[in-house]
């Protein structure tokens, strides 16, 4: 059941995007805020729905297998699209974007954020599948298991692999660009999934753990916010 709501989230966001491009194309501002906020929302969506299949015997393979192969159809299906405000913020340091447009996108993916966090909120209420059953009991699920000063040190570095390896891979074939980016990215999972959520990307960030960002505003969005855009400005400041 959580395989095929997230198939379906994905295919209606296809649709969605499709219908925009197709009847938006001369409202600019709006096409491409509407594209990012799609896109946004299916990432976050599917992200939260994974998390509660972190657990799945065998762990954490079922978890990881899962992880790699929903980044690469996010990967294949959202391509033009940022989905992280880190991202976002290289075209508006090397003059790709403007300020305005670099905040349209932003405020996007962050409306996604929210927009996601309560759509599976309600499909969650409805207790369609296994691990569904609690889950809104659940208030901040914590995902520091260290201290914060290891858990910001951990996001910045991870940030700063996964922006300098987007950087580097530019040039490679669209085909094998994904893989080897979902390949990364379930390594740092698997590497800090443990100690922190491994997510550097502050809109995801948002939308999963937002009870905690409530708890503890500070904490959180220094891990999670501060930390991987700093590492964004760290590999614009050296590249």
């Amino acid at each position: 059941a959580s395989l095929l709501l997230m198939a379906s989230i994905m295919v209606t966001v296809g649709l969605c995007r499709r219908l925009t491009r197709r009847q938006l194309r001369s409202h600019q501002r709006l096409c491409i805020f509407l594209l990012e906020m799609f896109s946004t929302f299916q990432i976050c969506a599917c992200t939260n729905e994974l998390c509660l299949l972190g657990s799945v015997e065998p762990k954490p393979h079922t978890a990881l297998t899962l992880t790699y192969g929903f980044t690469v159809l996010h990967g294949l299906t959202l391509t033009g699209s940022t989905c992280n405000p880190c991202g976002t913020l290289q075209p508006m340091w090397g003059g790709g974007i403007s300020v305005k447009m670099g905040g349209l996108k932003i405020g996007a993916q962050f409306m996604a954020a929210v927009l996601a966090r309560m759509f599976m909120h309600f499909i969650w209420s409805l207790e369609m599948a296994e691990p569904h059953f609690g889950a809104l009991s659940q208030s901040c699920g914590n995902p520091m298991q260290t201290t914060e000063l290891q858990a910001f040190c951990i996001e910045l570095l991870f940030s700063v692999v996964f922006q300098l390896t987007i950087l580097r891979v530019e040039s490679v074939n669209p085909k094998y660009k994904v893989h080897l980016i979902a390949l990364l990215i379930t390594m740092l999972v698997y590497a800090g999934g443990n100690l922190t959520g491994a997510i550097f990307n502050p809109a995801l960030a948002f939308s999963l753990h937002a009870n905690c960002f409530y708890d503890k505003f500070l904490s959180y969005s220094l891990v999670y916010w501060i930390a991987p855009s700093l590492g964004k400005f760290l590999i614009l400041y050296v590249s």
